[in-house]
């Protein structure tokens, strides 16, 4: 490795992207394409990025595959942080393989991170636990021993373990001191930030309160019975029954929970659940039938008895029953969740990470910009979204999600 190179490669571990660039800008040989591709995604240009690196592997070839590997690592971080979503996992695992056995770990380790973020962003927080328990964090350099203490905070928060969050992220932070990134010390600032802002509300009848997600642990911890709105289902202690795909009988269930210990008559329930106000005689056979439903999935949880008027919920062996409401209301509240992490997203990727048919999202993100709650840059395949950042409190429980809370 020539002179020029070494110290570029030291400019870029210092975060110095200028610097390296101007020892290698004027080069086309792979190693400064691989480092000019690096220096062009610190600087935020992340396509040049990824167009830099591409060459840079192609000009490695098979014959160095450890650069080559390293190429490939590069581009599926820059992939990432442009919230390119579909590539395959298998070719970033093989880079991995060939990294460790060519005992390039730290690169290796860089690569299984990159791994279990995209599975962060995607929902899939079992995955991603069972990646983070198969890396010895106390092994690795201290710019990676951050980003991943900062994965595993991320598990915690949105599994809302706020203990083992705040202890995780004591350790990002040391370890990102160690590592003197400032990118880092900010990502890891923001996250500790999080723990102390408004990540839901406590909803009854026209009274709200915020709460903090420590707070919404605690209360799930008591026993009472609650209707959550952010991942949409019934829980008492350790019993869930999930909602997310069962509308009807998620907005019955919530209606009757605000109004509680009250009743709520017929025909509100059918406005809220049937979005109609003119109800006639079938929707009154369809509220029965939906009921009888949300009646027997609700069982081991609650009773819902007719009333006079209409019906009420009464809990099982809870005391009180409690509506925890996302901090923003709206069938699109996860998309803008997403949206507000200050990157860009193609819409393929928002549908990937949604578990949504690309033309559902499209048509949500069509709402939200007649809105003005959200903006695209780019036209057909090269558009892309996103929203300003929502301040005053936090989006980590309207995160998509497979693992159930608790």
């Amino acid at each position: 490795m020539d002179s020029l190179i070494s110290a570029a490669a030291r400019a870029l571990v210092a975060g110095d992207a200028f610097g390296a660039l101007k020892r290698v800008a004027l080069r086309d040989d792979p190693p400064a394409l691989a480092l000019r591709g690096t220096a062009m995604a610190q600087l935020g240009d992340y396509p040049r990025a990824r167009e830099l690196l591409r060459r840079a592997a192609r000009g490695f070839g098979a014959r160095e595959e450890v650069a080559h590997a390293r190429c490939v690592v590069a581009e599926a971080e820059v992939a990432l942080a442009m919230r390119d979503l579909l590539g395959s996992p298998r070719t970033l695992a093989a880079a991995a393989a060939t990294l460790e056995a060519r005992a390039d770990r730290a690169n290796a380790l860089h690569a299984r991170l990159i791994v279990v973020r995209r599975l962060l962003l995607l929902g899939r927080l079992d995955a991603a636990a069972h990646a983070l328990a198969g890396l010895d964090a106390g092994s690795l350099p201290p710019s990676l021993r951050a980003v991943a203490e900062l994965a595993s905070a991320e598990v915690a928060l949105r599994s809302l373990r706020t203990v083992a969050a705040q202890a995780a992220l004591a350790r990002a932070l040391e370890a990102a001191e160690r590592a003197g990134v400032p990118a880092l010390l900010a990502e890891v600032a923001e996250a500790r930030a999080a723990l102390d802002r408004p990540a839901a509300r406590r909803v009854h009848a026209d009274h709200e309160q915020p709460l903090r997600l420590d707070e919404v642990e605690a209360l799930f911890a008591s026993g009472v019975l609650v209707v959550d709105a952010c991942r949409r289902g019934l829980r008492a202690g350790a019993i869930w029954q999930p909602l997310a795909r069962r509308p009807v009988l998620f907005a019955l269930a919530r209606a009757l929970a605000e109004a509680w210990p009250g009743d709520v008559n017929r025909d509100a329930l059918i406005a809220r659940a049937f979005h109609t106000r003119r109800p006639d005689e079938t929707h009154r056979a369809r509220l029965r039938v939906e009921i009888g439903r949300l009646r027997t999935l609700a069982a081991p949880l609650a009773h819902i008895e007719a009333t006079a008027r209409g019906f009420a919920l009464t809990p099982r062996d809870a005391h009180t029953v409690v509506v925890v409401a996302p901090p923003i209301d709206g069938d699109q509240a996860s998309l803008l969740a997403l949206l507000t992490d200050g990157t860009t997203w193609s819409t393929s990727a928002l549908a990937l990470a949604l578990g949504a048919s690309q033309r559902t999202v499209q048509r949500a993100l069509a709402e939200l910009e007649a809105e003005g709650q959200v903006r695209s840059i780019g036209r057909a395949r090269t558009q892309r979204w996103l929203s300003p950042p929502l301040a005053g409190f936090t989006t980590i429980l309207l995160l998509p999600t497979a693992l159930p809370l608790g």
